[in-house]
């Protein structure tokens, strides 16, 4: 890499909008790339920019960084991730259909014990906390 196309952390830090400690966790994962100048200082390519702007959309979709990387593997390869990423992105579809089926259920829980506690008439034992929520049951 010529010198005047080199750029130091701190400006690839200020163009990206990105925590220099982030763009060293960032190269500690393998997802960024940096030369060691004579100096020590990291020198990275003006590429590096658009690599670290890939990484913050890709996580705004909800991939992880592990998924990134994934990505960035196949990229740098040769080949075109885009199936792997919708393959990706459909996984990510279907964890949060799950999650949703889980919350409305778990709503659902709640509401009940909202309309059953609104109607109960509980006398407090000694040492009870809260005698409503005493009433729930453990569940393993």
């Amino acid at each position: 890499m010529a010198v005047a196309e080199r750029l130091k952390i701190g400006e690839v830090a200020k163009q990206t909008g990105i925590a220099v400690g982030a763009l060293r966790y960032y190269e500690s994962l393998g997802l960024l790339h940096s030369e060691r100048g004579d100096n020590g200082y990291r020198y990275y390519s003006p590429a590096a920019v658009q690599q670290v702007q890939f990484i913050k959309k890709a996580q705004a979709l909800g991939f992880s960084l592990d998924d990134v990387g994934e990505v960035l593997t196949l990229h740098e390869r040769g080949d075109m991730p885009c199936k792997f990423v919708q393959s990706l992105l459909e996984d990510k579809i279907q964890q949060l259909e799950a999650q949703i089926q889980q919350m409305m259920a778990f709503k659902a829980d709640l509401e009940a014990y909202r309309d059953r506690w609104a109607e109960a008439h509980l006398h407090p034992q000694p040492g009870d906390i809260c005698p409503l929520i005493e009433t729930v049951p453990l569940t393993a």
